[in-house]
């Protein structure tokens, strides 16, 4: 399995918000993938137009071994500059490394797919999947190993930490007692594998409610991720400091897959525009995936895009503001 068969969501949508406005008169459009994965949306970038320079982020090895020889066969290297790091680390980077970009004016667009690729998933290695029997890791920069893996939690955070981020990143509503289960078990011995930890959650669940839905791990598998790869307080990092490296027009794109990225972008959206860089939401409500694409991939259902740009000045709530002074 190549890393490239990922589907890029909302694909379509994002490319047309991002490069509505392209100047003639310009030689050079700027834009950023933080989150490259298969590098779906890159590409449509790179090739919607012959002047769009790109500057991408991962920090999954995978995805940049994939990345750079996907550059290199389609000759880009010119045009796309993959970055290893994780996109936390884009404003300082785009300060330190692409001045020319700052001087220019700032980018076009910037782009997250919050999603996690279905590489990740289908990796049974991985560890993000119960699917698959395999080590508790799920880290996105698997070769790090400053970064604690799911094993180092589930076995050595304490029954209320456990708790607290089963309930809060996972909504999961039987988090005490998963946590509960967790401590016991782990005493007896340590819980190192996906089947082992998907087993204990299960008979966590009532009877009635194990085969009801979505399979019980999910949502404490999620959270665990979301813990692991410290994503929303990445997110909220970013977000903080993203809208000045945007030029007059340029959007910002922020594709969410559940309530906690989507509530995180939305008050984030709302404060950049009660900010003092002037800006406005383009989607009061989020654009969904179509019924079409979601029967071509169903983990797209959950999606959500919502669009940021940037302006020139903010738009007056007093409608009579143009008669002042006459």
């Amino acid at each position: 399995m190549t890393y490239t068969q990922h589907y890029s969501v909302l694909k379509k949508e994002c490319i047309e918000t991002l490069t509505e406005v392209q100047e003639e008169s310009r030689d050079k459009f700027f834009y950023a993938d933080l989150t490259f994965g298969g590098g779906g949306h890159s590409f449509a970038l790179f090739h919607q137009n012959v002047k769009n320079q790109l500057v991408c982020f991962d920090q999954d090895p995978d995805a940049l071994n994939n990345g750079r020889n996907r550059i290199e066969k389609e000759n880009a290297s010119s045009r796309i500059d993959l970055v290893d790091s994780n996109f936390r680390n884009f404003p300082t980077y785009i300060k330190e490394k692409r001045q020319d970009i700052i001087e220019q004016g700032g980018f076009d667009g910037i782009l997250l797919d919050l999603g996690v690729s279905s590489h990740h998933f289908d990796k049974g290695e991985r560890g993000f999947s119960f699917r698959s029997d395999a080590v508790l890791d799920m880290r996105m920069d698997v070769d790090n190993d400053d970064i604690m893996t799911a094993e180092y939690i589930v076995n050595n955070y304490s029954e209320i930490q456990l708790e607290k981020i089963l309930r809060e990143y996972g909504e999961e509503k039987f988090a005490r007692r998963i946590a509960e289960r967790i401590v016991e078990q782990r005493a007896v011995e340590p819980i190192k594998t996906t089947k082992q930890l998907e087993d204990l959650i299960f008979h966590c669940y009532p009877k009635k409610m194990r085969y009801d839905g979505i399979n019980p791990a999910t949502k404490s598998f999620q959270a665990l991720r979301i813990e692991v790869n410290q994503e929303l307080q990445v997110l909220e990092e970013l977000l903080d400091q993203v809208l000045p490296l945007l030029r007059v027009g340029g959007r910002l794109a922020i594709i969410s897959f559940h309530s906690l990225e989507d509530r995180i972008t939305k008050v984030a959206f709302k404060n950049m525009t009660d900010g003092s860089i002037p800006c406005e939401q383009l989607t009061k409500k989020p654009i969904v995936p179509t019924k079409e694409e979601i029967l071509e991939n169903s983990r797209s259902r959950s999606a959500k895009l919502r669009i940021l740009e940037r302006i020139e000045r903010k738009k007056s709530k007093n409608k009579y503001e143009h008669l002042k002074g006459n």
